[in-house]
């Protein structure tokens, strides 16, 4: 194996990898699919077939646009699917949550070298020595080693409780907050008339705030608590201006589908600006969608423009969504699926909060 060609890849034929990328994007959901049907249906053979072919296409489609980490990651996985369908070892909960990190971290790495991104906290290195020795296990053994490679690459052990979608305890408004508790009330309203756009949504808003509050405590309540709160119940209510089509899609979106949905944060941070009282989280609001390196929307802000409630704001929403779109997996998987993807996307988040957040976690873990 060549080490360089894991942790600093390079692009020979950024044409082919575009290609890739297009196809991975096409076939991580058809994986992720029979990946879970597999869970519940471990003896049907077409499924098992299908999951080999997937996996063998990738690494085809790798080879062939020679891009040698996709090799190294997806040659050890179909090792281990022939391996399953020749009865060697069995497809566990466990085997199962390394196909779908691997293809996840490989979806990450192909995103990130096109974009110009660092690797770095991806952790290559380690997940692709990890399945090349996962591939040559006893069978007894290939739980352990999925549990240990799982941590091992996301910092997290490999089974997590579910977030509470119970109210959390929220700060009491000053004195000089006129009509806040009020306010808040009606914030929180238009929140649960989001949350009825989808079954989905149930309990988002006291995930996302619990969430929030939290991690703003383990830092040091540097933010405004009844600030943060209203920014919470009201980030997304932009999106009830825009086409339901959009929003709540659950495939991939158009570059078109990608320019409307940027238009929610100016929506909902507007209205809180024209409500005397909510400066604080009018700008939380519209900025939850920048990033430290200036990728973000709707201004392209950089770190220090950026407030510390809005980058909060981006965390914890970004993790939200990333359990949305795989809760078809369950709800334990999707939490380490999201907790995994926060922690890979170095330059999307404020670092000054990723450790904040994850004490959140491994408390919620630990409880």
């Amino acid at each position: 194996m060549d080490i360089h060609a894991i942790v600093a890849p390079v692009i020979q034929d950024r044409e082919a990898l575009d290609e890739f990328a297009d196809a991975l994007t096409d076939r991580a959901p058809l994986i992720e699919r029979d990946v879970a049907r597999l869970m519940k249906h471990p003896g049907d053979r077409e499924l098992i077939a299908d999951l080999f072919r997937a996996i063998h296409n990738i690494k085809g489609d790798a080879s062939l646009c020679k891009f040698e980490l996709g090799v190294a990651i997806a040659h050890p996985i179909e090792t281990m699917m022939s391996r399953f369908r020749d009865g060697e070892i069995p497809f566990s909960d466990l085997l199962a949550e390394i196909v779908l990190l691997a293809v996840d971290r490989l979806e990450l790495a192909t995103d990130a070298l096109l974009n110009g991104k660092s690797l770095e906290n991806l952790h290559l290195l380690a997940l692709v020595q990890g399945l090349q020795g996962l591939a040559e296990v006893d069978a007894d053994e290939v739980d352990v080693q999925c549990a240990d490679l799982i941590e091992a690459v996301t910092g997290f052990p490999s089974v997590i409780g579910e977030i509470s979608s119970r109210a959390p305890r929220v700060a009491t408004p000053r004195s000089d907050q006129k009509n806040a508790t009020a306010d808040l009330h009606f914030f929180r309203s238009l929140a649960q008339q989001l949350e009825s756009r989808s079954p989905l949504f149930k309990g988002r808003t006291m995930r996302i705030l619990r969430l929030a509050l939290e991690t703003n405590k383990a830092g040091g309540n540097l933010v405004d608590p009844v600030q943060l709160e209203a920014a919470v119940y009201l980030h997304d209510i932009g999106m009830m201006f825009l086409p339901e089509a959009i929003w709540l899609k659950v495939g991939k979106m158009t570059p078109e589908d990608k320019l409307v949905l940027r238009n929610h944060p100016a929506f909902a941070g507007e209205l809180l600006q024209r409500i005397s009282g909510w400066e604080a989280a009018a700008e939380m609001v519209l900025q939850h969608h920048e990033m430290p390196d200036g990728g973000g929307y709707p201004n392209e802000l950089k770190g220090p423009k950026i407030s510390a409630g809005a980058k909060i704001l981006a965390i914890v929403d970004a993790f939200e969504a990333v359990m949305f779109k795989h809760i078809h997996r369950g709800k334990n998987r999707s939490v380490l699926r999201a907790i995994a993807e926060i922690n890979a996307c170095d330059n999307q988040f404020a670092p000054e909060w990723i450790a904040p957040f994850n004490a959140v976690i491994r408390k919620t873990i630990e409880s």
